[in-house]
């Protein structure tokens, strides 16, 4: 008698760890962002908090919507052609999807393997919507300060239709998972669109951030720059909101690439450190950045390096070493330092770094991959196959793979976005007036102040606390001083 004894079924069965573990990394992923609205709350001024903070708590609410209407199947649905889209009518109101069975791999005697429970369905819809969520308000940075709250919320759900679940489709939609063909840049078959272009993205450097920053500097140019933009300081108006911010993003950030691992075994546990490792370095290459080039480094550059880091690492994280990790930490903390500045240079009013982060960053970790890539990664420690990059001895061919994924998703998402904020501008108005946004969008779009200082001022019990919508005088104007 064999000392293994192999698991066989007649049927599909799900793995509660697995299942377990892709339910928990996703509410963590959901959790970042809350996280992002306090890292991009305290980035704003005083009078522009609260409007921050929804851009990205609506966001939950329409994505979130749309993705169980139609989004989920125009991510996952069957392929309609070439790698390019799903089928948003074959799950629309998830029909069809709450009794299914992903990933279970049914026993081969041959091979000596055991059968391998999958994960239901639905569990793989609650990860990917997350994705969805925060891919959306990340591009909400761009344009701080100066939106209406109306047509941004309308644009989340036509960027998200029209834009994200496409590019989403093209990288995680992987054959024969959810459905029998999935997109183009993830998978390598007769059929799809150049070919396809089996480029590593692990969690989404390409669909999610390369994405977000592509979008964000396109709205940014369509909706202008902010009123004193580079002549008058626009600082941070709370660095404690962004330190708590960043640590919600770190935290969170386990769950979006350990989590894509869809099971909780070797892969996911290199991820994991892989994740650490990057970000631990990016936040030590920003700070050096700025001690040699201003002489002091900030709490806003060591949030910004952990996210910059955490960012290059989504797309590498399963498939370079601890060492490559490091390297690619270090590389996206010193280069999305240096690269936040081009605002200036080129003349867009990127509000909070998306491009600089996001974009930058984005590219930085895809990249990286075509030369970091090796067997001795989190996936080739599973046991799953790895075409290694230039570094070792893999060629050109997985970096031109990762390069096509990468600027295909960057000029779609750039010229899509640009002509839905265009469009949403000549009709309803994307821009807030002059007056508004001298006042503060939290005023004119919400009725509501972030802070209520009336009790320290005025008689015994201070003011009623009535929320003013007059415009401040020049003497009082807050971009003046923040």
């Amino acid at each position: 008698m064999s000392a293994i004894t192999f698991v066989t079924a007649d049927t599909p069965f799900t793995d509660s760890g697995n299942t377990a573990w892709v339910l928990a990394a996703a509410a963590l992923v959901l959790f970042m962002t809350p996280g992002l609205a306090l890292f991009y709350g305290g980035m704003v001024r005083t009078k522009s908090v609260l409007n921050m903070m929804m851009m990205s708590f609506i966001t939950m609410g329409t994505v979130g919507t749309v993705w169980i209407l139609w989004g989920y199947s125009e991510t996952f649905g069957p392929d309609l052609g070439g790698g390019l889209l799903g089928n948003p009518f074959t799950h629309f109101g998830l029909k069809g999807v709450l009794d299914q069975i992903y990933g279970y791999v049914p026993a081969d005697a041959a091979a000596g393997t055991a059968a391998a429970g999958g994960i239901p369905a639905p569990a793989f819809v609650a990860f990917q919507v997350v994705f969805a969520i925060i891919a959306v308000a990340l591009v909400s940075g761009a344009i701080a300060d100066r939106a209406k709250f109306t047509a941004w919320t309308v644009f989340t759900v036509v960027w998200s239709t029209v834009v994200y679940f496409p590019a989403a489709h093209w990288v995680f939609a992987f054959s024969g998972y959810a459905a029998e063909t999935g997109g183009w840049i993830a998978n390598k078959a007769d059929g799809l669109l150049f070919g396809g272009a089996a480029a590593y993205d692990f969690a989404g450097g390409t669909a999610i951030h390369i994405n977000a920053g592509a979008a964000g500097l396109a709205l940014a140019i369509v909706l202008g720059k902010r009123i004193g933009f580079a002549k008058e300081p626009m600082r941070p108006h709370n660095l404690t909101l962004v330190m708590i911010g960043a640590g919600i993003l770190w935290f969170g950030w386990f769950g979006f690439n350990a989590g894509s691992a869809l099971g909780a075994g070797t892969q996911a546990a290199g991820v994991w450190v892989n994740t650490l490792a990057a970000t631990c370095t990016a936040m030590l290459g920003w700070l050096v950045v700025e001690k040699v080039r201003d002489g002091h480094p900030t709490s806003l550059g060591a949030a910004s390096g952990v996210v910059a880091g955490l960012v290059a690492i989504t797309p590498a994280c399963a498939t370079v070493s601890p060492i490559g990790a490091l390297i690619v930490g270090l590389v996206a903390g010193a280069g999305c330092a240096l690269a936040v500045g081009l605002k200036f240079r080129f003349g867009f009013d990127d509000s909070l770094d998306v491009v600089g982060v996001h974009l930058v960053g984005g590219l930085i970790g895809t990249l990286l991959i075509g030369l970091l890539a090796t067997k001795g990664s989190p996936t080739g420690a599973a046991g799953l196959d790895v075409n290694e990059g230039l570094f070792y001895g893999g060629g050109l061919s997985q970096l031109g793979a990762q390069a096509t994924g990468a600027f295909v998703v960057l000029i779609f998402s750039f010229v899509m976005t640009y002509l839905i904020g265009l469009a949403i501008h000549k009709t309803m108005g994307f821009r807030v007036d002059e007056v508004q946004e001298s006042q503060g969008v939290d005023l004119s779009e919400h009725a509501e102040s972030a802070y209520d200082l009336s009790g320290l001022s005025g008689g015994r019990f201070g003011s009623s606390g009535a929320i003013s919508t007059t415009a401040p005088s020049a003497k009082t104007h807050e971009g003046a001083k923040a």
